[in-house]
């Protein structure tokens, strides 16, 4: 079943969406002939608790101009948003909600439950919205795309060339299975295992699973990777980079959440610097 209700989750503060993360994710749902759904948020900005502040400064007043400079980037995202779906002939819908920013992750993880795939643009320096893609790939039991902004290189919104990290974990296979639409409209699609030190605990093998994918229409090619070294984010990161992918497909905490967080990952490693738009499914 093809993607046909994306969500795109618009940042405005303190520093708004890039413009050009608008124009890639309309141009993924004009190649998925989906409908997308902006979704930008007023912040509410709290009144801190120091008492001798009020006399010093008009706290008030700077308040209420940060809360200004939010909803007004939410706006001008908006208006851009409608500009660039309506150019590109995409069925289109917005909504500006107002919530305190620490409110954000949780309302964007409801509307991602009402959607096939939500977008969310992760750009340099930006640790809120790898929360915000962690939260929403944790919890809302669907899909994401993260994409970096701004892009490695240009995009058409196609994912031609998808490589998919398989290492025969439950949430890789529910990857797979999420990231079925753009499989089947992709050109080359190559499935990845990282061989380590110690060998993937399975009886099952890579060609098996592309013996899956082919009766889906999917035709794959195995690749390995030693990782000599490397973390396995690294190793992804290399790879997606070497073959120039357009998406690539993972699975997001193959370990305990805590233990992710705690040691790192190759989730949290993708997330903070994503190479290429990754689709994660927990």
């Amino acid at each position: 079943m093809a993607f046909k209700d994306i969500l795109l989750q618009l940042t405005s503060y303190p520093e708004p969406t890039p413009v050009a993360a608008l124009d890639q994710a309309v141009a993924f749902a004009q190649a998925s002939g989906a409908r997308i759904t902006a979704l930008a948020c007023e912040i509410l900005v709290n009144v801190p608790g120091a008492v001798l502040a009020p006399a010093l400064l008009d706290v008030r007043g700077l308040i209420a101009a940060e809360q200004q400079r939010s909803a007004a980037n939410a706006r001008a995202l908006v208006d851009a948003f409608v500009s660039a779906a309506e150019r590109g002939g995409v069925a289109h819908e917005h909504f500006i909600e107002s919530c305190e920013n620490s409110q954000v992750p949780d309302l964007v993880t409801e509307y991602a439950r009402l959607s096939d795939v939500t977008m969310i643009p992760v750009g340099h320096e930006a640790s809120f919205q790898q929360f915000i893609a962690e939260t929403a790939i944790f919890g809302s039991g669907r899909p994401t795309i993260v994409f970096p902004t701004p892009a490695r290189r240009g995009t058409s919104g196609v994912f031609d060339c998808i490589g998919v990290a398989w290492d025969f974990s439950r949430s890789a296979a529910r990857a797979v299975a999420d990231a079925m639409p753009v499989l089947q409209g992709a050109k080359s699609v190559r499935l990845l295992t990282i061989t380590e030190e110690e060998p993937v605990a399975t009886r099952r093998s890579v060609a098996e699973l592309a013996r899956h994918l082919a009766l889906h229409g999917i035709e794959a090619a195995a690749d390995t990777e030693h990782a000599a070294g490397r973390s396995v984010g690294q190793v992804l990161e290399d790879y997606a980079t070497a073959r120039e992918l357009d998406l690539l497909v993972m699975g997001a905490y193959g370990h305990s959440r805590m233990r992710e967080f705690i040691l790192g990952g190759a989730t949290k490693f993708i997330l903070t610097n994503p190479p290429t738009p990754v689709l994660l499914s927990h």
